[in-house]
C-alpha cells in the first residue's frame, strides 16, 4: 500500500463515478441547486473530482463507469441483493444527469444495466491488462470489491480521498487475502452494502486466516479436524461451512466481477486519451442544467 499516484502517459485511470456521485452527495456542505432549485450537488462534486484527476493528478487516459440502473442480474440471483430502496430520490434524479457531464467533460462513458460498474470496470482492467504498453491501470474507488481485480503493482485499487494505492502486498496487508481470494472472503464475512449477509460466525479475522492458508472456499477442508491453520472456533466454522456452502457459492457468485461487459474498449487505451473538455457541449450543458458556475471549470478545452 502507498500514498499518492502520479500521471504518467502510459498509465490509464478507471473511475467509479457511481462512488463519487453518492459520495458528494451526501458531502457534509450546502447543497448545490441547478435549475429551478433542483439539488445536484452529487453532479457537481463528481465534476469536481473528475476535473480534479485531470488537472492535479495528471491522468491521460480515463474511463467512467456508472450504474444506470441500481439494480443488476445479481437481483435475480439473490432478492436481498442491493436495489433502490433507500436512496434518496433527489439522487437517483442525479443519475441521468451525471451521465451526462461526464460525457459534456469529454471522458469516456461505460453506463451499466444487465452489469453494474464494477464489472465494467473489471472489464476493462481486463482487457488493457493484455497490453504490455499499458504501464499500470489505477481503479479508483474505495470498493472492496474492486480489490479482486488487483494484479502484482501493475492493475491497482486507487482511494483518491485518503491518497492511499493498493497493489497486490497492500490488498493482503488490508483484507488479509490475495486479491484473487476477496470474493471467497465477502462470501464469508459478507458484504452490508450488496445486501448479503455471508455466513455466520465467520468474521474478517478468520475468513482471513482460513483463506490466506487455503485460497477458496473449495480449498477448506469441511472437517475442522483437517484445518492446518490455527483459528479460534475452528470446529463451529467448519460445521457452519458445511451446512452452507451452497449458500457461501452463491454469495461468492455476486461478489465476483464479471468480466465480459460490452463495453467499446479493447487493450488499446487510446480510445481513452482525454483532449479537453469540448467548450460548446460544455457550456451548452451548464446553461442547461443551471449549473453555471462550473462552466469555467475546465482547464483544457478540446482544439476545434
Amino acid at each position: 500500500m502507498t500514498s499518492g499516484a502520479g500521471g504518467t502517459g502510459r498509465e490509464v485511470h478507471l473511475v467509479d463515478a457511481t462512488y463519487e456521485l453518492f459520495r458528494a452527495h451526501h458531502a457534509p456542505r450546502p447543497p448545490v441547486r441547478g435549475r429551478g432549485g433542483v439539488v445536484l450537488s452529487g453532479v457537481a462534486g463528481l465534476v469536481e473530482t473528475l476535473l480534479a484527476l485531470l488537472r492535479d493528478e495528471g491522468a491521460t487516459h480515463v474511463g467512467c463507469a456508472t450504474d444506470r440502473v441500481i439494480r443488476s442480474f445479481r437481483n435475480e440471483l439473490y432478492p436481498g441483493y442491493k436495489t433502490e430502496a433507500g436512496v434518496p430520490p433527489e439522487l437517483l434524479a442525479q443519475f441521468p444527469i451525471a451521465e451526462r457531464a461526464i460525457e459534456a467533460l469529454g471522458l469516456v462513458l461505460w453506463p451499466m444495466v444487465e452489469l453494474e460498474a464494477d464489472d465494467a470496470l473489471a472489464t476493462a482492467a481486463h482487457r488493457l491488462a493484455g497490453n504490455p504498453a499499458v504501464e499500470r491501470i489505477l481503479i479508483c474507488s474505495p470498493d472492496k470489491d474492486l480489490a479482486q481485480c488487483v494484479r502484482a503493482a501493475r492493475v491497482v485499487l486507487r482511494d483518491r480521498r485518503r491518497n492511499l494505492t493498493y497493489d497486490d502486498a497492500g490488498v493482503r496487508a488490508k483484507w488479509g487475502v490475495a486479491p484473487v481470494s476477496i470474493p471467497d472472503w465477502l462470501a464469508l464475512v459478507g458484504d452490508a452494502a450488496d445486501g448479503y449477509p455471508g455466513l455466520p460466525g465467520w468474521g474478517a479475522r478468520s475468513a482471513a486466516l482460513v483463506l490466506a492458508h487455503y485460497g477458496s472456499l473449495e480449498a477448506i477442508p469441511l472437517r475442522a479436524g483437517d484445518w492446518n491453520v490455527p483459528v479460534r472456533n475452528a470446529a463451529g466454522l467448519a460445521a457452519v461451512l458445511r451446512e452452507r456452502l451452497d449458500e457461501a457459492l452463491l454469495y461468492r457468485e455476486l461478489a465476483r466481477l464479471r468480466t465480459d461487459a460490452p463495453l467499446l474498449v479493447d487493450g488499446d487505451p487510446e480510445p481513452l486519451r482525454w483532449t479537453g473538455a469540448p467548450r460548446d457541449r460544455w457550456l451548452a450543458f451548464c446553461e442547461e442544467t443551471g449549473l453555471t458556475r462550473l462552466a469555467g471549470r475546465p482547464h483544457r478545452w478540446r482544439p476545434d
